[in-house]
């Protein structure tokens, strides 16, 4: 939609009420929590989760006014009644606030279609199994990328739901891999309900970092249409879309901020844009943007399904938190839609400068080659041996990385053991708990591997490309000096593993 166009010229949403069904109520434990307690040993260098740096946070301090012995009224940058907030509230969430991320998504995204609507969520993790509730039945397959975010694949397994990963490139899905994916269905999943959800993370793709591009994102939309399938697009790193890495610039160097409608128009858009029937359901979140402990985000999706959210969201968690409410719309009175996007450009240029810092940290310690003439992957050497190769984002807070255990000496060992299923994985772990103990935190590639079912649960079963293991790293959180320390640990665990003398540079 252009901005000037109205949306009395608008198509309204197509009706899918026949995507709806019952909930179920089975949650599983999510594979990512289990890595938490690492993070607090003494002297670790924490390059595993993705949380937003805390000095990003807009709160610092919070003063409110309460009824207390005295009559002193303390002062507040921030003043605002509670009243309204901390009683209970409709499940749709403040009217106040639910305007206001109404005005933002017209301007940011303009949706193709003209009777969406709102509806605040409790952060997309929540919103994901609402949406899972009210879409998939027990043993439906649910369409995802190569490799997807383990919270959201974790609430469905108990379900009996299984992943249909579609292959990715360098731009995201590949439309055509989807198209013979549905096409082919009933001949290669016979009995089997053909998939009716696609599970998205368009913009630096946990854990892969990539960001779909503005013509394949087209062309997905294209594909669901044809074969009815609906858009989960949970886009909780939008703001944070990066220009292409370039190892001749200095990390800071050529960050200035440029006008906030420059800023959208170098923002790959979302699905929004291309919905003309009210297929997408977006899940808005202000974890990446404000704070995760906010646990408060929003839906943008047709009135069918916000119709059915709604009464979910009444039995089940009622409206997000009062004062995560009543914070963020105090703040975003304050700043206005131009003021918050100019915080957003200014977070896009900190994590990108952090980006940076990491690949400058590879640097220093890896020979980086280009893997092929037009590829934008690199490959790390030590000497001529290539242990790992990555493409650097252009968006989100990781870097996915595959590392080549050909000439790993425990992988060469394992992989003729008829003892050892998957030698692969065991060397994997085997290096997590090395780089563990040396005191560097690394997410291992196994927590995003879809769940396809007991039978393909190891590297050949899956299909995935042999003699290889993935690890992500956030470059988030950490400082220039710790991603530096970090990355010298991990080289002197590589060297060991690999059995490579200090003379192997």
């Amino acid at each position: 939609m252009t901005q000037s166009q109205s949306t009395n010229e608008l198509p309204t949403a197509v009706d899918f009420s026949h995507h709806i069904n019952l909930r179920s109520r089975a949650r599983h434990p999510s594979p990512l929590k289990d890595i938490i307690r690492f993070m607090a040993v003494e002297d670790m260098v924490s390059l595993a989760g993705g949380l937003p740096h805390p000095s990003f946070f807009p709160f610092h301090t919070v003063t409110v006014t309460a009824s207390a012995p005295t009559p002193e009224n303390i002062p507040c940058s921030l003043k605002f009644p509670l009243e309204g907030f901390l009683q209970y509230g409709s499940g749709s969430g403040n009217s106040q606030l639910r305007a206001w991320c109404r005005e933002f998504t017209l301007r940011v995204h303009r949706p193709a279609y003209a009777d969406w609507e709102v509806l605040l969520h409790p952060g997309n993790t929540n919103a994901w199994t609402k949406v899972v509730g009210l879409l998939c039945e027990p043993d439906d397959y649910i369409l995802c990328e190569s490799y997807t975010y383990p919270s959201a694949q974790a609430f469905w397994i108990p379900l009996g739901n299984k992943a249909a990963p579609v292959p990715s490139d360098g731009e995201g899905m590949r439309a055509d891999a989807l198209a013979q994916t549905l096409r082919d269905w009933d001949d290669t999943h016979p009995g089997a309900r053909r998939p009716r959800v696609l599970y998205l993370v368009s913009v630096g793709s946990n854990p892969s970092g990539v960001t779909m591009s503005t013509n394949r994102r087209r062309d997905i939309y294209d594909v669901c249409v044809e074969y009815d399938v609906i858009i989960v697009e949970d886009d909780p790193y939008f703001f944070l879309q990066y220009p292409e890495y370039d190892a001749s610039q200095v990390a800071m160097d050529g960050l200035e901020l440029v006008g906030n409608d420059e800023f959208l128009r170098s923002l790959a858009p979302s699905m929004l844009q291309f919905d003309h029937q009210g297929r997408v359901i977006r899940l808005e979140s202000f974890s990446k943007t404000l704070a995760p402990g906010l646990r408060l985000g929003y839906f943008v999706a047709n009135p069918v399904f916000t119709e059915r959210l709604l009464r979910a969201t009444e039995v089940e968690t009622q409206d997000p938190s009062g004062l995560s409410q009543a914070l963020t719309l105090r703040l975003m009175q304050s700043w206005g839609i131009d003021g918050y996007l100019g915080w957003l450009q200014g977070l896009s240029v900190e994590y990108r400068c952090r980006r940076d810092w990491m690949i400058d940290a590879f640097s220093q310690h890896f020979r980086l080659e280009n893997a092929a003439e037009e590829s934008r992957a690199l490959v790390a050497h030590l000497g001529d041996i290539p242990i790992f190769s990555f493409e650097p984002p252009i968006g989100g807070m990781f870097i996915w990385a595959c590392f080549y255990l050909s000439q790993n000496s425990a992988f060469k060992q394992l992989r003729h053991d008829e003892n050892v299923i998957d030698p692969e994985q065991a060397v994997a772990d085997q290096l997590w708990r090395q780089f563990a103990e040396a005191k560097v935190l690394l997410t291992p590639g196994s927590y995003y591997h879809p769940w396809e079912g007991p039978d393909k649960v190891t590297t050949n079963a899956r299909g995935a490309t042999p003699s290889t293991t993935n690890f992500r790293f956030s470059f988030s959180m950490t400082t220039k000096e710790e991603m530096e320390c970090g990355i010298a640990r991990m080289v002197q665990v590589i060297r060991a593993s690999w059995k490579l003398d200090k003379s192997v540079d």
